[in-house]
C-alpha cells in the first residue's frame, strides 16, 4: 500500500509562506513594524523542527537532502558545461552499477529507475543549452535502452535546442507529466540510503567545482524527486483471508493493477514482451533431441517389438513412428542437453521411450473441430467423498494408476485408482489401496508425481520400472518435501522460500522441479542439490501457479490478485523472456501445449486466454465457465483441444485453433454476426452438452460462452480440481463432492 508523504516543492519547501504572527511588532503610534524577511534557511529550519517534533523522521531526511541539492539552483547559479556533463554521467553510472550488482530479488524493480533518470538527464542538458554534451551523453549510454526505446531515442537525437524540446510532442509528454515508478518498500529504502551515501554538497558558487565529493547520488535524487512519482508499496496478499485483504475489504478498497502501473500514458507504460531484454533472442520452442545412445537402444527395442507384433492393416510400424518423431525433433529449434544437463539414461528411460512411441501411434487422434462437431473425447471423473472440504489439490500420475491429494490437515493421501494394493519394498507392510504421508506442519497446497508411463500387459507391482517412484509436495510451512513411493517415507526436505509455497511441478524429464510462493519468487531445484539452482524474481506479489515448457528449457509462472501477469523464464539463464498481461482476475491455472507453441492461462473470472509464445501475443480469449475460478487446464496430445475444470462443477473442452469462419476482436473469438453469436449456458443440459439459449443475460443465472467451446460435462455438486489428458487422449478429472454447495 502506498505510503503517502508530504510533497516537497521545487525549492525544497512544503509551500510558500509569508510573515507569521511571530514576526510582527509595534512601531511609532501603534503601527505594525515591517515584517522581518524570512530566508530560505530560516524557513527550512522551522519546518525541520516541526517535523522532528511530530516524529516525521523520513520526511525530515528527505527535506534536508533536497534543500542541500537545490540550494544553489534556487539562487540562479548555472553550472559550467564541464560540470553539467560530468554530473549526469556520474549519476547514471552510479545508479546503473548499483542496480546491476544488487541482489536478484530487488534487481528487477530497481531497473525501473534507469530509463527515467537517463531521459530526464538528457532533456535537462538540452534545456540548459548544452546540446553537444547532451548528444555525447546520449551516445554513451543509449545502448542500455536501444531495444526497449528505439523510437524515443531516434526522436531525442534530433533535439538540439531548448525550443525543440519545448515543442516536441514526446519530450512534452515526459516534461509535463511525472514518470510513475512503483517500488517495493524495501527496495525504495535501499535506494534512498544508497543515494544519501553518495551525495555531495553540489557545485561551488565561484568556480563550479565540487564543495565535497559527489559521486552522483545528489543528481539522481534531484531527478527522481523532480520528475518522477515513486509509488512506495508493500505488495503481496497471502490470500483473501489475510489481514491486509480483510482491511481493504472493510474499507471497500481494492488493489488494482493500476496501482502498479509504470511510466507515462502515451509515452511509455512499463515492460511489455517487446521490452524484455531477452525478447530479441528467438526462443527455442522445439523438442529436446534424444541422446544418441538412448535413441539407438529405443530403436532396437522397437524393431524387436515389430517382429513380435507386426502392425495391423492401415497401421505404421513402431520404427517408422519413431523415425518420424526423431525427424521432427531434429528439424525444430530445441535446446541441447548441454544447456540442460540431465543424468545419463538408464534401462528405465528406454522402457519409457518405447512405451511413449506405442501410445503415440495407438492413441485416439484428435485433429481438429470439424463443422462445429467436437471430437468424441471421453472423460473419466473421480469423485472424492467425505472430504469435509479439506482437500486443497489433486494430482494424477502419468501412468494413470495413482491419485494424490493434499489437505488442510497437513497430510497427503495417495490412492491406487484401480483399487489394487500399493506396493512397498519394506517387509511386513500390510497391504492397502491408499497410504497417508505425514510430515508437513501446515496445509499442503501442491503435489506432483515424478514422470512415469503405463506399461500394459503387466500388473502394477511388476511394472515398477516405469511407475512413478517419487512424489513432491509443498506447504504453507515454507518447505517442499520429496517422498518415496516405494517406502512411503519422506526422503528430503527442501528449504529456501520465505513464506508459504503455493505450487510445485516436476520438469518433463524429471530430475529438476520448480516451486513458487508467497515471497514473489520462482525457484528451480535439482534432486542432487539440497538448495535451489535458480531463483526467478520479477512478480509484484504472490506467485501461485507454475508450469513447464515440454522441452524443459522454460518455466511459466503466474501471480495473484495484485500482479495478474504470466511470466516466462529461461531455465538456463534465469532471465524473464516474456510477460503476458491481459487477465483482470487472479490467474488460477497454467498449462503449455505439447507442441511447445501455445500457453493457456485461466483466471478466477472464468476466462481462458491462449498465448502465442513465439510472438508473445494473445491468440484469443475463451469464455464459458462460471465465477469462482478455473482450477486446471490440459492439452490433447496434438495440441488441438484444451480441457478445463473449475469451481462451477463442469469439465469443458475447447477448440484451440481459431475457426476460419470466425474473427478475433480484442483477443476474443467472435462469430461473423458479432457478439450476438455467442451462446449462453443455463443449468439445463442434454447428453452431457450445454443447452444454448439466446435469452438475454441474467446475472448469476447464465454465462456467455464463446463459439470455440466444444463440449461441457456438468457434475452434480462436485467442483473440479483437476483435469488431465492422458497420452492416449482420454480425459481424467477429479473433484470433491460438496452436498452443501449451491
Amino acid at each position: 500500500m502506498a505510503n503517502h508523504q508530504p510533497q516537497v516543492g521545487a525549492n525544497g519547501l512544503p509551500g510558500a509562506g509569508g510573515s507569521g504572527p511571530q514576526g510582527q511588532g509595534v512601531q511609532g503610534q501603534g503601527q505594525p513594524a515591517p515584517s522581518q524577511p524570512m530566508t530560505q534557511q530560516n524557513l527550512n529550519q522551522i519546518v525541520i523542527d516541526y517535523l522532528i517534533k511530530k516524529g516525521y523522521t523520513l520526511t525530515e531526511e528527505t527535506l534536508r537532502r533536497e534543500s542541500r541539492m537545490v540550494e544553489d539552483v534556487a539562487r540562479g547559479i548555472r553550472p559550467s558545461p564541464a560540470y553539467s556533463t560530468r554530473k549526469y554521467s556520474l549519476a547514471f553510472k552510479l545508479l546503473t552499477s548499483w542496480v546491476d550488482t544488487n541482489l536478484d530479488v530487488y534487481k528487477y524493480e530497481l531497473r525501473r529507475t534507469l530509463w527515467p533518470v537517463f531521459i530526464y538527464s538528457y532533456l535537462d542538458m538540452v534545456v540548459q543549452g548544452y546540446s553537444k554534451e547532451a548528444i555525447d551523453y546520449l551516445h554513451l549510454f543509449k545502448g542500455n535502452f536501444e531495444h526497449q526505446h528505439h523510437d524515443v531515442l531516434r526522436t531525442l537525437e534530433k533535439l538540439s535546442s531548448p525550443a525543440q524540446v519545448l515543442n516536441d510532442s514526446t519530450a512534452k509528454l515526459y516534461r509535463d507529466n511525472k514518470y510513475r515508478i512503483p517500488l517495493n518498500y524495501t527496495a525504495y529504502q535501499m535506494l534512498l540510503n544508497h543515494l544519501e551515501l553518495h551525495s555531495g554538497g553540489g557545485p561551488d558558487v565561484n568556480n563550479g567545482s565540487m564543495k565535497r565529493e559527489d559521486n552522483g547520488g545528489q543528481v539522481v535524487t534531484y531527478i527522481l524527486t523532480t520528475y518522477c512519482n515513486i509509488q512506495e508499496s508493500k505488495r503481496g496478499l497471502v490470500d483473501k483471508f489475510s489481514f491486509e485483504a480483510l482491511i481493504n475489504h472493510a474499507h471497500s478498497d481494492s488493489l488494482d493493477e493500476t496501482d502498479l502501473r509504470e511510466g507515462i500514458p502515451g509515452a511509455f507504460e512499463g515492460v511489455s514482451n517487446q521490452d524484455m531484454p531477452e525478447s530479441k533472442v528467438v526462443l527455442k520452442l522445439g523438442a529436446m533431441a534424444m541422446e544418441t545412445d538412448l535413441a539407438q537402444d529405443v530403436r532396437a527395442q522397437l524393431e524387436d517389438e515389430d517382429l513380435r507384433n507386426p502392425p495391423g492393416p492401415g497401421m505404421i510400424s513402431l520404427v517408422n513412428q519413431f523415425d518420424m518423431t526423431i525427424k521432427r525433433e531434429d528439424s525444430e529449434d530445441g535446446p541441447s542437453r548441454n544447456e540442460i544437463p540431465l543424468p545419463p539414461s538408464r534401462a528405465h528411460d528406454v522402457a519409457m521411450e518405447v512405451q511413449k512411441i506405442k501410445e503415440h501411434r495407438d492413441r485416439l487422434k484428435i485433429e481438429s473441430r470439424t463443422g462445429g462437431v467436437g471430437p468424441a473425447v471421453s472423460v473419466c471423473m473421480f469423485t472424492f467423498h467425505n472430504t469435509l472440504d479439506a482437500i486443497t489439490c489433486i494430482e494424477f500420475s502419468d501412468d494413470n494408476n495413482l491419485a494424490a491429494v493434499g489437505t488442510e490437515e497437513s497430510y497427503i493421501r495417495v490412492w491406487n485408482m484401480h483399487g489394487a494394493s500399493l506396493p512397498s519394498i519394506l517387509p511386513d507392510t500390510p497391504p492397502s489401496s491408499s497410504r497417508r504421508l505425514i510430515g508437513h506442519s501446515a496445509s499442503v497446497y501442491g503435489v506432483s508425481f515424478s514422470p512415469s508411463i503405463e506399461y500394459p500387459g503387466s500388473d502394477y507391482a511388476n511394472s515398477a520400472s516405469t511407475a512413478p517412484k517419487l512424489l513432491l509436495s509443498c506447504s504453507s510451512d515454507k518447505t517442499i518435501r520429496l517422498w518415496s513411493l516405494e517406502t512411503w517415507t519422506c526422503l528430503v526436505v527442501y528449504k529456501g522460500h520465505e513464506g508459504p509455497v503455493w505450487d510445485v511441478r516436476w520438469s518433463p524429464f524429471g530430475h529438476y522441479f520448480a516451486t513458487c510462493g508467497w515471497d514473489k519468487t520462482v525457484r528451480v531445484w535439482g534432486q542432487d542439490h539440497i538448495s535451489y539452482l535458480r531463483m526467478m524474481v520479477g512478480h509484484d506479489s504472490n506467485v501461485n501457479q507454475i508450469a513447464w515448457h515440454p522441452n524443459g528449457a522454460y518455466v511459466f509462472s503466474a501471480s495473484d490478485q495484485v500482479d495478474k501477469t504470466v511470466r516466462m523464464w529461461s531455465f538456463t539463464t534465469g532471465e524473464c523472456v516474456r510477460v503476458f498481461s491481459g487477465h483482470i482476475e487472479f490467474v488460477s491455472a497454467l498449462e503449455c501445449s505439447p507442441n511447445g507453441k501455445i500457453l493457456a492461462s485461466a483466471d478466477g473470472g472464468g476466462s481462458i486466454i491462449l498465448w502465442d509464445l513465439a510472438k508473445g501475443t494473445q491468440i484469443k480469449r475463451c469464455r464459458g465457465h462460471g465465477k469462482g475460478g478455473i482450477w486446471s487446464l490440459s492439452f490433447s496430445v496434438e495440441s488441438t483441444v484444451l480441457v478445463s475444470g473449475g469451481a462451477d462443477g463442469t469439465v469443458r473442452l475447447w477448440d484451440v485453433e481459431v475457426p476460419a469462419e470466425h474473427k478475433i476482436s480484442d483477443g476474443e473469438v467472435i462469430g461473423t454476426g458479432g457478439q450476438g453469436d455467442a451462446t449462453r449456458i443455463t443449468n439445463s443440459t442434454v447428453s452431457g452438452q450445454a443447452v444454448a439459449t439466446s435469452a438475454a443475460k441474467k446475472k448469476g443465472k447464465d454465462t456467455t460462452i464463446t463459439p470455440d467451446q466444444i463440449l461441457a460435462f456438468p457434475t452434480k455438486k462436485s467442483p473440479v480440481y483437476k483435469t488431465k489428458f492422458t497420452r492416449m487422449n482420454l480425459v481424467l478429472a477429479g473433484g470433491c463432492y460438496l452436498p452443501t454447495a449451491p
